[in-house]
C-alpha cells in the first residue's frame, strides 16, 4: 500500500465539490473526511450540492451542511427539489444542471456516488459527474444500504476518534426524519468505518474508503 498526501496549504487544495443525490449521502460517503479536510486545509472553500429533497428533507440537509461545514473559509449549499428515485427518467433536466455547476469556479476535489451503485439515482449522479468534469480528482463514495453493492475500494483516508465521532454525532443530530430506518444507525456507521480501518491498517481504527477510477502520480 502506497500512503499518498493531499498538497497542504493553498495553492494544493483550495476548493471541493461534495454531489449527493439525497440529503445525507455526502454526509454517510464523505463526511468524516470533509470535516479531516477542513481542520487540514483553513482555507478551504466547500461547494456542497444536493439533488433532491422534500420540504423537511431539504432543512436536514441544511441543517447537516451547517454542522459539517461550520470550520469552512466559504459554504456554498445547494440544495435542488429533483424527484427522488426518478433521476433516470429526468436525466436531461439534472444533466443541465450540472451545465451549470460546470461554469462555476473549478474545484480541486470531487466528492462523487459510487458508479456501481445500487441505487438509480446515486448511479445518474456519479454518470454526469464523470460526464461533466473531465480533468478533475474524483473519488467515488460508498452508502450502506439494504440492497447491498458494497464494493473493494481502492482509496482510504484514515479518521481518528474525534472526526469519527463528530460524523456521527452530527448524523444522528441533522436527520431525524432517517432516525426510525433500520440501517440507519450509529452502529452501521461505525462498524463501516471500522471495516474500511482494517483493509488500510488505520493507525487510528477507523477510515473512509473511495473508488478511484483514475489518478495522475506526480514525480514532483
Amino acid at each position: 500500500m502506497l500512503p499518498l498526501s493531499l498538497p497542504s496549504g493553498v495553492e494544493g487544495l483550495r476548493r471541493i465539490l461534495c454531489l449527493g443525490a439525497h440529503s445525507d449521502d455526502i454526509e454517510i460517503g464523505c463526511g468524516g473526511t470533509v470535516l479531516r479536510l477542513l481542520a487540514e486545509h483553513p482555507d478551504l472553500e466547500v461547494q456542497w450540492v444536493v439533488l433532491s429533497g422534500n420540504e423537511r428533507r431539504a432543512a436536514e440537509a441544511r441543517c447537516a451542511a451547517s454542522l459539517f461545514l461550520a470550520d469552512a473559509a466559504h459554504a456554498d449549499v445547494k440544495v435542488c427539489s429533483f424527484r427522488d428515485g426518478f433521476f433516470p427518467y429526468i436525466g436531461a433536466e439534472i444533466k443541465a444542471f450540472f451545465e451549470e455547476l460546470k461554469a462555476e469556479p473549478a474545484p480541486d476535489l470531487i466528492f462523487t456516488h459510487y458508479g456501481l451503485d445500487r441505487h438509480q439515482d446515486h448511479r445518474v449522479v456519479s454518470e454526469l459527474t464523470w460526464n461533466t468534469f473531465r480533468d478533475h480528482v474524483i473519488l467515488e463514495y460508498e452508502i450502506p444500504k439494504y440492497d447491498g453493492g458494497l464494493g473493494s475500494p481502492n482509496v482510504f483516508v484514515p479518521l481518528d476518534e474525534e472526526a469519527r465521532s463528530r460524523k456521527i454525532d452530527y448524523l444522528m443530530r441533522a436527520f431525524g426524519s432517517q432516525r426510525d430506518k433500520r440501517w440507519f444507525s450509529e452502529d452501521t456507521f461505525q462498524g463501516l468505518m471500522r471495516l474500511r480501518g482494517v483493509e488500510c491498517a488505520s493507525p487510528v481504527g477507523s477510515a473512509e474508503a473511495f473508488y478511484a477510477r483514475k489518478l495522475i502520480l506526480s514525480a514532483y
